[in-house]
């Protein structure tokens, strides 16, 4: 059955997310999962890559292994084996496009749609939660013209059939996503920081790390856009209660 824990936000180095983090482990059922952890969006950032290794390996007891993209990048049979054999899988945050892009050029992207179909924990932060979606909202172009740029719309991989909006009220991401969602349709799944969406097959229910943490349910109706708390839960509820479900 099929697995993601989408994250809008957090300090990973400071277990601002911890509470998620221990439930994306426990969701592999597995007492020493194999972790992989793909850095694509913040450049491979080294530093982040020992952050994780530090929270998941030493913390949450997982076995390790990094997947970097950028440069040299691994040879396609070496990338399918590191995906092939995780028990969970988490993207890092940073540029959502340029991860885009460079995932469709390498054929990661499809070697992950095959881990999500045979049952592995996909999950990430950001652009970790934006590329499970169908779209994402993005400050992507702050990495091109810092000094010019606005929220952009970015195609993810489509595994949730609706747009996500991470860092939401931190970024004051409100109005932007708002406007895309009235201008593209769908369902938008907004989530701020500290809150995680977790889908298990056609079930959901929010996550939060701290008491703070919100997440909301857009959507485009007669014109309007109209929104609505989504609660954080224990039980998993349906996804038609969403208004979608999960991918085919």
């Amino acid at each position: 059955m099929q697995k993601i824990v989408a994250i809008g936000g957090g300090n990973l180095a400071l277990r601002e997310t911890l509470a998620i983090d221990r439930a994306i482990v426990r969701f592999t059922e597995k007492s020493r999962p194999q972790a992989l952890f793909i850095p694509t969006a913040s450049g491979d950032a080294s530093e982040y890559c020992d952050v994780f290794q530090s929270v998941y390996g030493k913390g949450l007891k997982c076995s390790v292994e990094v997947l970097k993209l950028l440069g040299a990048a691994p040879a396609h049979a070496t990338m399918a084996r590191m995906i092939r054999q995780a028990d969970l899988i988490y993207v890092g945050g940073g540029n959502t496009l340029k991860m885009m892009r460079r995932w469709r050029r390498l054929g990661v992207d499809e070697l992950l749609r095959k881990a999500w179909k045979r049952g592995c924990v996909l999950s990430g932060i950001s652009a970790g939660a934006n590329c499970w979606f169908e779209a994402g909202s993005s400050d992507s172009m702050k990495f091109y013209r810092p000094d010019d740029w606005s929220f952009i719309r970015v195609r993810g991989m489509g595994l949730i059939p609706a747009t996500c909006c991470p860092h939401y009220h931190a970024e004051s991401r409100e109005e932007s996503f708002a406007e895309l969602i009235g201008n593209h349709g769908g369902v938008g799944v907004a989530l701020d920081n500290h809150t995680a969406v977790q889908i298990h097959g056609e079930t959901y229910r929010v996550l939060t790390s701290r008491e703070s943490g919100r997440a909301y349910r857009l959507e485009r109706i007669r014109g309007k856009v109209e929104r609505r708390e989504l609660q954080a839960q224990k039980r998993f509820a349906s996804m038609s209660d969403l208004g979608f479900g999960g991918e085919d």
